[in-house]
């Protein structure tokens, strides 16, 4: 597993770390998952072999932010 940090642009509200939350969680081999509103970041452990950071950032993207 890697540790990788996120900046996620576009969250204003409680629903928007759901929706991150949610979409990363929903990622093949993504785990210990943390979202920060005030911070503008998401932080995560995830498998290189199960998932890339393209597909993460894409299903951030999904959801209407940018990564």
């Amino acid at each position: 597993m890697e540790k990788h940090t996120l900046a996620v642009r576009g969250m204003s509200c409680e629903h928007c770390v759901r929706a991150v939350t949610a979409a990363l969680n929903a990622q093949p081999g993504v785990a210990a998952v943390s979202v920060d509103l005030a911070g503008g970041s998401a932080s995560f452990d995830f498998d290189p072999g199960k998932t890339s950071l393209d597909a993460i950032k894409a299903a951030i993207a999904e959801e209407g932010f940018e990564a």
